[in-house]
């Protein structure tokens, strides 16, 4: 592909993240294909043009079947609420377009499937917003398991910590509404864990989990936006319909053992979103909220200097870091995506299928569901049952 003309659905938390990414891909990485804005979809007009004004947007439209039909759009960009998902990729996929969508890909594994599979059909690019896999200090654990310097990996361990519902008066935003959301801390939170420990350690065997909805109802919400919401005085109260928490423990293919947390009920966490994996020679912690950072600890170090060490990654040696700042200065949440949508551009220009794609999402899905059946049964879900 010669270009890569963007037309995205949805404008608000992600559709500004992906907007500030297709902006700045072409400053830093001048040699990838430059994305082009040119289609901004949102069911309100008014706020609509707004968007598009502030984010660098050269056309709206309001209904977004029109834009899937245009044929001035390559790609099509979905970051609209998840039960959306899966009608727009298909739609996508039928007309020959290009297809990024954010995580979880669909809210169930039937439709997930169905998804991956109008895509391949079609012969279209498709990838999955897993935006973390994307970080430079990420890399650099995936590069220490890889080489063999972790040696044989015997845990991985990951937890995902919020708190922005852990007041009960928060609005019952769409996120905690399962026919819209399909979960909820699981979904949202779990899912990013579950693709890094896919992306650092392999396939996960088997699950046994326990969740948790703390706060049974909320008001309703009067507005939305992003992560935040209001109600009106005296709202009426409706069900919460997803987990606030969930607990999992996993058995991966290659004998490693894994433990996974997703909550939005830890007091004081804005977003903890770490990792630790344990190998026979060594280890590594990462903590999304210090994400150039990565802690190192290898047994082959002399016994007067063993311990943890901080990497920090911003020097050329780490994935990425050349294109950004000298050494030292760091970068922060808005680049996971800007290295995300360079991987996609990479992608379309050299002909290939983008990493993390459709493949990923479905097998993300199948552990989520997974997880859920051992809830709904209390027992262990072996993955070849789904």
């Amino acid at each position: 592909m010669k270009q890569l003309r963007i037309g995205m659905i949805g404008y608000k938390f992600m559709g500004k993240a992906h907007s500030n990414a297709y902006r700045s891909l072409p400053m830093f990485f001048p040699k990838a294909l430059k994305p082009e804005m040119a289609v901004l979809c949102g069911r309100n007009a008014a706020d609509l043009q707004e968007a598009a004004a502030r984010l660098g947007w050269s056309d709206t439209v309001t209904d977004w079947r029109e834009l899937v039909g245009r044929d001035d759009i390559d790609l099509i960009d979905i970051n609209a609420p998840s039960d959306a998902h899966k009608e727009i990729a298909l739609a996508a996929a039928k007309a020959g377009k290009h297809i990024f969508c954010e995580k979880p890909l669909a809210l169930t594994l039937a439709d997930s499937r169905e998804m991956l599979e109008a895509a391949e059909e079609a012969g279209v690019m498709h990838m999955v917003g897993f935006n973390y896999r994307f970080s430079p200090a990420v890399r650099l654990a995936k590069r220490l398991v890889e080489s063999g310097r972790l040696g044989q990996i015997y845990h991985f361990r990951a937890w995902f910590l919020q708190d922005w519902i852990l007041d009960p008066e928060f609005p019952l935003v769409w996120r905690l509404q399962k026919e819209i959301a399909g979960s909820g801390s699981h979904g949202d939170l779990g899912a990013h864990l579950i693709d890094l420990a896919h992306f650092l350690v392999g396939d996960i065997q088997e699950v046994i989990g326990m969740s948790e909805t703390f706060i049974k109802e909320r008001p309703l919400a009067a507005e939305m936006t992003g992560l935040s919401a209001k109600a009106s005085a005296g709202a009426p109260r409706g069900p919460v319909t997803v987990d606030d928490a969930t607990l999992f423990l996993a058995r991966f293919a290659n004998g490693a053992i894994g433990s996974f947390e997703a909550t939005r009920f830890a007091a004081g966490h804005r977003s903890t979103n770490s990792f630790e994996i344990n190998g026979s020679l060594g280890s590594v912690k990462f903590d999304f909220e210090r994400m150039n950072e990565l802690e190192v600890y290898l047994t082959s170090d002399k016994e007067d200097v063993q311990g943890f060490r901080r990497v920090l990654a911003t020097d050329p040696a780490h994935d990425y870091a050349e294109a950004w700042w000298p050494p030292g200065h760091t970068i922060g949440f808005e680049h996971t995506f800007i290295h995300e949508f360079l991987e996609l551009a990479s992608a379309a220009a050299e002909g290939r299928q983008p990493v993390p794609n459709f493949h990923d999402g479905v097998k993300c899905q199948a552990v989520l569901e997974a997880v859920e059946r051992s809830v709904q049964e209390r027992r262990w879900v072996e993955l070849s049952e789904m």
